[in-house]
């Protein structure tokens, strides 16, 4: 600890757990860019069965660490990370040795199991290793390995997939999680979680007051629409990519764009509009999401115009569809440097007076909502727009995709209207703020 000073200076126990958070985002992100390529490819899975199989598998691996954090203040936070780690490992070489449906599926679940104790350890070993002096500094180093971690797991999953095969990323991840074991088993000291942790009924009651609170809910569910369009960097996008320019296409280094793009603006935007309301700044992002959407699904256009090369100055050249990827993911991650800052802010306000706490350890449930959605919808929009070339006979392949970039308008009618319900919310909770307190409305 700092003992109220300012410093960089940190526990062992805390530069340990960010060591460990950055080799399990590298497996994590690593695994999860190649994912619905894998199930479909390798296991056999169908476009919508792979989208309903990673749905449930995203969108539980955000809810379950209400649970299994709690379960780790009881066990301990080292024989909880080793319990992880030696699951997550297990877990993803088994996704690779064995690739069947019934094995994937169990995979999957192994990972969900040993992912969802991570998150919430490392970050309770950073809460408990910073005081209040220094926290923040010790969230920005611990934001800054999950950035690193995911940056170089998808950039590693490109030249694996292409020069191996799709097999060798959940190879290299069960690598990741393995050298994260040792890490926990050799150097990581257990920090003093002695009477603390919820019970699994207090967590129950908890999670029923936020689903039955319909203004806390319906902010959720409309900043969901927002991660819907996120997670098509997963869902979509490197099924899209890869059908449509070829193998040769890399959409593991274009997902990178969105991450680069945050670490680059999010400070000067944030600064931007720190006196705007925060509903004014998620509004922005609202607005520019489905631009993002809509920019892809421009491709053809360009393509009209430039050929299937577009030339940069004569440096180097770019199919269409990868530049118009390159301009949508851009603008989701300049979306998300407007709106990720100042959600907490404005979702903290819409809870109960005295219930803060409580209102924002579930706020981040929104991701579950999204990545439900998103992946499922997405399974049935390449099946329909997009479809597997294995499932086409070549007089079909010929027309196949010609209305492939009709799937990005679904997406922006989604931001579209999570924008439009955005204002609506507004409206109403203003009017509910005049009228029973006499003042305006919850910023």
């Amino acid at each position: 600890m700092s003992d109220g000073q300012l410093t960089w200076r940190f526990p062992k126990a805390f530069w340990f757990a960010n060591l460990i958070e950055l080799f399990e985002r590298a497996a994590y992100y690593g695994m999860f860019i190649a994912l619905t390529l894998y199930l479909t490819r390798n296991v056999g899975f169908t476009d919508i069965e792979t989208g309903w199989v990673v749905a449930w598998f995203a969108a539980l691996l955000y809810l379950a660490p209400i649970f299994t954090g709690a379960l780790a203040d009881k066990m301990g936070f080292r024989r909880a990370l080793i319990l992880a780690f030696s699951v997550l490992t297990l877990g993803y070489l088994l996704l690779g040795a064995v690739p069947t449906k019934l094995s994937a599926v169990l995979s999957l679940a192994l990972i969900l199991i040993g992912g969802s104790f991570v998150k919430p350890v490392v970050s309770g070993t950073v809460a408990k290793t910073t005081d209040e002096v220094n926290r923040a500094r010790g969230y920005s180093l611990f934001y800054q390995m999950v950035n690193i971690g995911a940056f170089g797991g998808k950039t590693i999953a490109k030249p694996l997939r292409t020069e191996l095969g799709l097999e060798y990323i959940n190879f290299y991840a069960a690598s990741m999680a393995f050298v994260a074991l040792l890490v926990v088993i050799f150097f990581y000291k257990n920090v003093d979680t002695t009477g603390e942790g919820k019970s699994f009924r207090e967590i129950l009651d908890g999670l029923k007051r936020v689903l039955t609170n319909i203004r806390f809910m319906a902010l959720i569910l409309i900043v969901a629409g927002f991660w819907t369009i996120q997670g098509q960097l997963y869902a979509t996008m490197p099924k899209y990519t890869l059908r449509l320019v070829g193998e040769q296409a890399a959409p593991e280094w274009l997902a990178n764009v969105n991450p680069l793009v945050v670490v680059l603006f999010v400070v000067p935007i944030t600064h931007l509009v720190r006196k705007l309301r925060p509903v004014s700044s998620i509004g922005i992002a609202l607005a520019i999401i489905p631009l993002s959407a809509f920019s892809i699904s421009l491709s053809p256009v360009l393509e009209s115009l430039t050929g299937q090369s577009v030339n940069f100055f004569g440096l180097f050249s770019l199919h269409p569809i990868t530049v118009m990827l390159i301009v949508g993911i851009a603008l989701q991650g300049l979306a998300e440097c407007f709106l990720s800052p100042r959600y907490y802010e404005f979702a903290s306000k819409q809870a109960p007076k005295g219930e803060e706490g409580l209102y924002m350890g579930y706020s981040h449930i929104h991701t579950f909502f999204a990545w439900l959605f998103g992946f499922a919808i997405s399974g049935y929009l390449l099946d329909a727009y997009c479809p597997d070339p294995k499932t086409l006979t070549p007089e079909q392949m010929i027309h196949a995709y010609d209305h492939a970039h009709y799937i990005w308008y679904y997406y922006a009618g989604i931001g579209l209207g999570a924008l439009v319900l955005l204002l609506f919310y507004r409206w109403i909770t203003d009017r509910i703020d005049r009228k029973h307190m006499g003042r305006p409305g919850i910023d």
